[in-house]
């Protein structure tokens, strides 16, 4: 019974779990990328290739909170810039928020079951918004001139 679960067997446990997570990731920060990289630079508040530091563990705990504002106010800034009715002020910002409140309760016992589902349904909800939001950008591509160019 000792020598059912060996080391490598937990490294190779971990590899496919972090590989089973590490896909989705990597298409989600895509999508975040592709919606910052839309709006101008004078509307961002945050350059695009930053999202790629939610990849790193434990740093993304935090960060998320920032990407999750930048790209509200990013995306409200565009918005506004190009004229595109908006009815959500801060586009995503309170779904996020949630994720990522619900993503910092993962590391705490028994709180972190319940807040591993939450987490999850508000990440698959989340990334649909930016990826719509994204979308209603490019519908819209003639842009009036940012200003100051």
């Amino acid at each position: 019974m000792g020598d059912l679960l060996q080391p490598w067997h937990l490294m190779v446990l971990s590899s496919v779990f972090g590989i089973f997570f590490l896909i989705p990731a990597i298409f989600y920060i895509l999508t975040l990328q592709k919606a910052l990289s839309q709006c101008a630079p004078v509307s961002r508040t945050m350059e695009p290739g930053l999202v790629w530091l939610l990849i790193i563990p434990f740093v993304h705990l935090v960060f998320s909170f920032f990407v999750v504002m930048a790209i509200s106010r990013s995306l409200a800034n565009e918005f506004a810039r190009r004229g595109i009715p908006n009815y959500d002020p801060q586009p995503g910002q309170a779904i996020g928020m949630a994720m990522s409140i619900c993503g910092c309760c993962i590391v705490i016992p028994l709180l972190g079951f319940v807040a591993v589902w939450a987490f999850l349904v508000l990440w698959i909800i989340y990334w649909v918004k930016i990826a719509d939001y994204s979308r209603r950008l490019s519908m819209y591509p003639g842009a009036m001139p940012a200003a100051g160019m």
